[in-house]
């Protein structure tokens, strides 16, 4: 099969992105396309994109509303460690180790995913005049041909280019026609207008919040957001789509919070950041890290994850800010004598944007403006679920209520 690899930050998916696998496809060049969020973007680091998970998801919400068949999305690049680069994606996603499972899993019929593939590298025809200047072009031509979109207007440039990179390296570039859309994601984002944008990238945006939220993390350090950035890719691995997804919105909710009540963001960050990191582990394993925090305080097997949470805060990532891990461990319970850490990252994880269990709406005004009140309300709606199921409220949490003024 003759296979398209088209890589980018994603952030967001729009139109042009659309144009340019529609025209891939169209013009029989090529077969199927696969699309490649990046990861750890060499040209883009830090702060300048939304964190990996995000942008994966999204994309394959779109790709998924968009193209029945032949279009899919790999999240290859997650298992790579430190900034990564088209040729070392290139050589692990050409090898029949990984493409071949990959196919089958996507619906392609295992004779035709183990055939010999022919790959192709999808761009725009911007990316040629500096092509030369990648991390070892030469080598990525050994794994890929250049695919690339001819819009009405470039064609000179187009041709010079084309000319001077086969006189480079001898190879020929292939190109199809396709219809130019003027969108750019950058500019997307900091109007922050989401209006133009494919309907399931509306919905996603919209569902989390993105660009709002994302924005809490101008009042972080960059040490703060460091740890955030790579805890997102370091649980994509062991956490659910929803589970992550969840846990990135608590982060930048938590931050966002703790800039508005006057207490350190970084800390807000952090706690959010992990709070629900072992959520998804084996039930005996959470056990076993609970109790080297808390011993059998919390033995439900739905409040393990919390103390859990903070043994891998402690182990996995060296925090060892108390009130840090104290907000991790409390964050399902509260607690007697809790900080404005512990209601912050208590409050965040019940209310993030894609909670949708309670009305939330008042609890949310409320958020910024009155900490107490807003968690007040929170703990009145978690002891009413309590009630309507039978269930008994932790010691803990009974402590917490009853210093919220809550009659049990």
């Amino acid at each position: 099969m003759r296979i398209a690899l088209f890589g980018g930050s994603f952030d967001p998916v729009h139109y042009g992105h659309l144009e340019l696998i529609r025209g891939a496809i169209l013009s029989g060049s090529v077969d199927i396309v696969i699309v490649i969020p990046t990861v750890n973007n060499n040209f883009k680091r830090g702060r300048a994109l939304t964190p990996a998970p995000y942008r994966y998801y999204m994309t394959d919400a779109v790709i998924s509303s968009e193209f029945k068949k032949n279009v899919f999305v790999s999240d290859i690049e997650f298992s790579f460690d430190g900034i990564t680069y088209t040729v070392n994606t290139l050589r692990q996603i050409t090898k029949d180790s990984y493409i071949i499972p990959f196919l089958i899993k996507n619906g392609i019929p295992g004779e035709r995913a183990a055939e010999r593939h022919s790959f192709f590298w999808l761009c725009g025809s911007d990316i040629l005049r500096d092509f030369d200047k990648w991390h070892k072009p030469a080598e990525v031509l050994s794994y890929a041909a250049l695919l690339c979109a001819k819009r009405e207007g470039d064609e000179s440039d187009l041709l010079y280019n084309c000319s001077r990179l086969k006189e480079l390296f001898g190879c020929d570039i292939a190109l199809f026609n396709m219809k130019g859309i003027d969108q750019a994601s950058s500019d997307i984002r900091n109007r922050n207008d989401i209006n133009a944008l494919p309907g399931a990238c509306r919905d996603f945006i919209a569902t989390h919040d993105l660009y709002n939220a994302i924005r809490s993390l101008d009042n972080c350090s960059d040490k703060a957001c460091d740890l955030y950035y790579r805890s997102a890719v370091r649980m994509y691995p062991t956490l659910s789509s929803k589970r992550l997804l969840h846990t990135l919105n608590v982060d930048l909710l938590a931050a966002k919070l703790a800039h508005y009540h006057g207490i350190d963001a970084d800390k807000a960050l952090i706690a959010g950041a992990l709070h629900d990191s072992a959520k998804e582990y084996p039930i005996e394993e959470q056990r076993s890290m609970a109790r080297e925090i808390s011993g059998d305080m919390f033995d439900h097997e739905k409040l393990l994850h919390s103390p859990a949470g903070a043994y891998i805060a402690m182990h996995d990532y060296g925090i060892t800010d108390q009130e840090i891990l104290d907000a991790i461990t409390y964050h399902t319970t509260g607690r007697g004598g809790a900080t404005t850490l512990d209601k912050i990252v208590y409050l965040a994880d019940k209310i993030e944007p894609s909670r949708t269990y309670t009305d939330l709406t008042e609890m949310r005004r409320l958020a910024p403006v009155d900490l107490d009140e807003a968690v007040r309300l929170c703990a009145i709606s978690v002891a009413d679920k309590f009630r309507r199921k039978g269930r008994e409220l932790h010691p803990v949490t009974s402590d917490f209520m009853r210093e919220l003024g809550i009659v049990l």
